[in-house]
């Protein structure tokens, strides 16, 4: 379970680092584990520039580098594109809105659960709160 809540607030960070730089359309996809996906969750977003692209990418790689994370392959970076960050247990993509509408990565994993950044992030929030009461009253 610890393993379960430590992805997801990794993955919040990066929501956040792409929020932090006006990426658009933001949307998580949370892959079935018998679909065949080589990981667990996609964050999808837009750029509306090469140079905002790039900046969405520096910002999840230095959020999550914050948190002693390195990804294990980058694809992309220089054409900006389509940037893919691979952090292995997540896939971060940052696309143009051209490139964001040809591959069509809603499309083509429509058997994942689709999620908006709130909902991953509430529920992230829901269990800090959550531990913060219980160890005040433990205290208490």
């Amino acid at each position: 379970m610890k393993k379960a809540n430590a992805l997801k607030r990794q993955v919040s960070e990066a929501i956040i680092a792409c929020q932090d730089k006006k990426a658009e359309q933001v949307t998580i996809l949370e892959l079935e584990k018998d679909s065949g996906a080589f990981t667990d969750y996609f964050v999808v977003c837009s750029g509306t520039n090469p140079r905002q692209i790039q900046a969405i990418a520096d910002a999840v790689d230095e959020r999550l580098e914050a948190l002693g994370m390195r990804p294990a392959h980058t694809e992309g970076y220089k054409q900006a594109e389509w940037v893919l960050l691979d952090y292995v247990d997540f896939v971060v993509h940052i696309f143009s809105e051209t490139a964001r509408h040809y591959y069509d990565l809603e499309r083509l994993w429509k058997s994942a659960t689709k999620l908006e950044p709130a909902e991953l992030m509430r529920a992230k929030r829901k269990r800090t709160l959550t531990t913060a009461t219980s160890a005040k009253k433990k205290r208490a």
